[in-house]
């Protein structure tokens, strides 16, 4: 028997089947083999059609079942990750009205900075745990004051996920993880934030009924099971945000704990207890899965937008065909490049920076010496420098880093760039061979909604490496310190 799970993100969807009893992996896929595309209708905007997702999650759950031969009966159950962040919205008939306005669209930024300009801390800080900033509720703000022909049809807005979980049961819900994703759960009163609703003039009636993360949330229709071969009237049995889930998928439930993600975007999420904080703005604050209103778990969340996006680019650009190659090329030119600095900031506002956006940018190029490998030593360097700076700002903000995991993926399968973080950090860095698909999957099946022994079942799955930080670091930390002098140089300019 099998359990299936689905990672919703804006390049593909990822599908995982594991076995129901033992949760190992039988088999993973990604739907299209290609990217899916993003559109840009403007500078800093970036959209998909909802209906492109649920295309590819119907033809790669045929795909899966008929490539790994199994009979569709055996699965029992379904979990859904996904894009964090998204705007989705529905009419009555549950009809996409527009496309999603996505995790890395820029538009609202201005409406969440007057809102929390309006609010004042002493109201966000404590209720919200966040500033408003460029999050679902700025967008469907957005969404009321430029498109009020559409905001009128609108009979519910969601999250990527609940699109996905509508479109396989016909019902229409949502989670306390992702009402605090979009800024709308108040953590004070333990409810939803109606009031910042009103703030923006929303009808709060267009909020969809919440369910807990680990139970059963609607069940797959016939129209649904016809559309992507599942059996009829199997339930949903989790879902969350990809970092949160992302969490999950690399045993990240406890205090002290951090997650480290290198995908399109990087992330560092780590867990705590915490119930204050100096950062409302360039670190985040959500509901971990095991967020209960008894235990309030909280995922501290920083985000780098421009992170793998930015090394995916310049391996188009170099023609090189490989990413494997482009590390044995960086691999060949020592710590900091000879001087070539990257930002690597090209994927819309940096939250971290506070909602700026510098660009991605090669700096200090040297026409005669800088060749290949140094661009591409440059640019992971660039990344992992991010990183190094973003863990200094949860450090700040008195985040407890005990233990720190990543997924065996992405970046974090160059060794040049995970010593380079972990050298910096000054700390071990697990790697898992895992994906937010698999931890869908395995969350699905979860008994007794017991995180505790979820978490030891966990623990003796997956782990594949651990990397040490090296411990003469002084020419990691000089080139880092120039990196990030090179960083506010360039922040400061933009004042101007």
């Amino acid at each position: 028997m099998y359990t299936i799970g689905y990672d919703v993100g804006s390049s593909s969807i990822k599908i995982a089947l594991v076995e129901a009893k033992t949760h190992k992996k039988v088999a993973v896929i990604t739907e299209p083999q290609n990217e899916m595309p993003i559109h840009a209708p403007k500078s800093d905007w970036a959209e998909q059609d909802p209906n492109l997702w649920w295309g590819y999650v119907c033809s790669g759950t045929k795909r899966i079942i008929k490539e790994n031969n199994i009979d569709p009966k055996q699965i029992l159950a379904i979990g859904i990750s996904y894009q964090m962040h998204g705007l989705v919205v529905v009419d009555k008939n549950h009809q996409s009205l527009r496309n999603a306005i996505i995790w890395c669209d820029s538009r609202a930024v201005e409406i969440g900075e007057n809102a929390a300009a309006a609010l004042g801390e002493a109201k966000y800080g404590p209720h919200l745990f966040n500033a408003p900033g460029n999050f679902t509720a700025s967008k469907l703000k957005w969404v009321k004051e430029h498109e009020p022909e559409v905001y009128e049809k609108i009979y519910h807005y969601m999250l990527p996920g609940d699109y996905i979980a509508l479109q396989l049961t016909g019902e229409i819900a949502t989670t306390i993880n992702g009402l605090s994703e979009g800024i709308l759960w108040d953590y004070k009163e333990k409810k939803v934030a109606d009031w910042m609703l009103a703030h923006y003039g929303i009808d709060s009636a267009l909020t969809p009924a919440l369910v807990r993360n680990f139970e059963d949330q609607g069940r797959v229709t016939e129209q649904a099971s016809i559309a992507t071969g599942l059996p009829k009237n199997i339930p949903i049995r989790y879902r969350a945000g990809d970092q949160p889930n992302n969490a999950l998928s690399l045993n990240i439930l406890k205090p002290g704990e951090v997650a480290a993600t290198g995908g399109t975007s990087g992330v560092l999420f780590a867990v705590s207890e915490r119930e204050t904080s100096k950062e409302y703005y360039r670190v985040n604050h959500f509901a971990h899965v095991n967020y209960t209103q008894d235990t309030p778990m909280i995922g501290t969340l920083l985000c780098i937008n421009g992170a793998g996006i930015q090394y995916s680019w310049l391996r188009k650009m170099t023609q090189i065909s490989e990413f494997s190659q482009m590390n044995q090329k960086a691999e060949q030119v020592p710590i900091g490049a000879e001087g070539l600095v990257n930002l690597p900031f090209g994927n819309g506002a940096e939250r971290m920076l506070y909602n700026r956006t510098p660009g991605a940018q090669f700096c200090n190029l040297n026409l005669n010496r800088h060749h290949q490998g140094h661009l591409c030593r440059a640019a992971l360097e660039g990344i992992a420098f991010s990183f190094a700076y973003g863990m200094e700002i949860m450090q700040e903000d008195n985040l407890t880093i005990n233990v720190i995991r990543a997924g065996n993926d992405n970046l974090f399968r160059s060794s040049l760039f995970s010593t380079t973080v972990a050298s910096l950090l000054g700390q071990p860095i697990e790697i898992f061979d895992t994906t937010g698909a698999i931890g869908a999957a395995r969350a699905a099946g979860i008994e007794n909604k017991n995180s505790e022994l979820f978490s030891a079942q966990l623990a003796s799955l997956d782990k594949v490496a651990e990397i040490q930080p090296i411990a003469s670091n002084e020419p990691y930390l000089i080139a880092y310190n120039h990196w990030k002098k090179t960083l506010e140089t360039n922040l400061n300019n933009l004042k101007h």
